[in-house]
């Protein structure tokens, strides 16, 4: 049964990577600095605007650039700052309420991932009013245009910026899933690193990690163009070679920076080329769980890596010597386990678990079932996975240290 499963899976993306070149992606226009944007908004003749973002960021004074540009170009706005990690259906809701009763005409996300998919959830709601979240869930869904989108990003890590994807969660259902479509890519990006120097130290490594994850990803899949493997390479030694600094000095301009570079880079890179098993693994996790997407995929990683084994060794070779962890001269093998390795020191560096708490074993399942949904047929992952396969991950995650056998 699962052979003819794969044979599909494989097909459906081949066809995928044959359609790539045709398909309408396109990247943001950049604006370097919050002072851009009444700009833009003057141009898109919206001089009304919901700002989504989530209450850390009003707290530690985020917004401020921002409102003082509107305010001074007497451009009205309004702001929801109820986003959640693992933005819900309830945050979408509420923020498309708000958007509507006062009469706004474009969107600015503020934040991290989770702010970016909120409004750019919103803004398909506003595309197809008669349409439901999980009516748009999946591929090509959404093909009305949105309200002008400026997305301000204020970590280094998701790349939401310049991709298609959209991630919600129902929780009532326990089920997060994703809308991608071209018109959600946002309009307008803001890349300021000024706005990244107050990430806290936890904050700047898992959101980093995920960069990197969506690099590695992008790269090791089989539905590449030189575009996304040049991207997913470039971000990848960007990783490596400004991180640490960024962890240790929040306020190095210079590696805040690169870092916000290398999580555009890699989002560009994994928007056309998708994901795989450890995303997949880490959507099921926010879902039942809400744990931090960043974390999930910096600690998953590693293990699902371990698991491709030959097959991704000579991509994974690639990679190592993109971040300076090896050289051309070793084996796609020798290459492999030396990025593996790096990746695990560097998560280790910066505190992040070699595992994950609050997984529980009835539910693994459930959990890989959603896994094995969302990857296949869509994710180009360089080997197929059954749930039951799936389920050896959850296992080898989880923290059951606390936990009675």
């Amino acid at each position: 049964m699962f052979f003819v499963k794969a044979a599909f899976c494989r097909v459906f993306q081949l066809g995928f990577r044959a359609v790539l070149p045709v398909l309408p992606y396109r990247e943001p226009e950049i604006l370097s600095s919050c002072g851009d944007i009444p700009g833009v908004l003057v141009k898109e003749r919206a001089d009304n605007v919901l700002i989504v973002t989530d209450k850390g960021i009003v707290a530690n004074g985020l917004l401020a650039p921002i409102e003082e540009a509107l305010t001074a170009c007497n451009i009205d706005y309004t702001v929801y700052d109820g986003t959640r990690p693992n933005p819900s259906v309830t945050n979408v809701a509420d923020a498309l309420a708000l958007y509507q009763t006062n009469g706004c005409k474009a969107l600015i996300a503020v934040g991290g991932g989770s702010a970016m998919d909120c409004a750019k959830a919103v803004g398909a709601r506003l595309a197809h009013p008669r349409k439901s979240l999980r009516q748009m869930k999946g591929i090509l869904r959404v093909w009305r245009k949105l309200p002008p989108l400026i997305a301000v990003p204020t970590t280094a890590g998701t790349g939401s910026e310049v991709t298609l994807a959209a991630v919600v969660t129902d929780s009532e259902k326990k089920d997060k899933y994703a809308l991608m479509s071209f018109p959600l890519i946002p309009k307008y990006a803001v890349l300021d690193a000024g706005l990244t120097v107050s990430l806290p130290k936890g904050l700047t490594a898992t959101t980093s990690m995920d960069a990197l994850t969506h690099a590695v990803e992008a790269y090791i899949g089989r539905s590449t163009t030189r575009h996304t493997r040049e991207y997913a390479l470039e971000a990848t030694r960007l990783v490596f070679a400004h991180l640490q600094e960024a962890y240790e000095d929040g306020t190095n301009l210079e590696a805040r920076k690169a870092m916000l570079t290398a999580a555009y880079k890699a989002g560009e890179a994994f928007s056309q080329s998708y994901v795989g098993y450890i995303h997949a693994v880490a959507h099921s996790l926010g879902g039942f769980y809400g744990t931090p997407h960043g974390l999930a995929n910096a600690v998953i990683m590693p293990y699902v890596l371990d698991v491709y084994g030959a097959h991704a060794y000579k991509k994974l070779h690639a990679l190592g010597v993109a971040a300076g962890v090896c050289t051309e001269a070793v084996s796609h093998k020798e290459g492999a386990e030396a990025f593996i390795r790096a990746i695990r020191e560097m998560n280790k560096a910066m505190n992040i678990p070699e595992k994950l708490q609050g997984i529980d074993k009835a539910d693994i399942p459930a959990l890989a079932r959603h896994a094995e949904k969302e990857a296949n047929p869509l994710y180009p992952v360089p080997m197929l996975m059954t749930a039951r396969e799936l389920e050896a991950i959850y296992h080898t995650v989880a923290d059951w240290s606390e936990q009675k056998a």
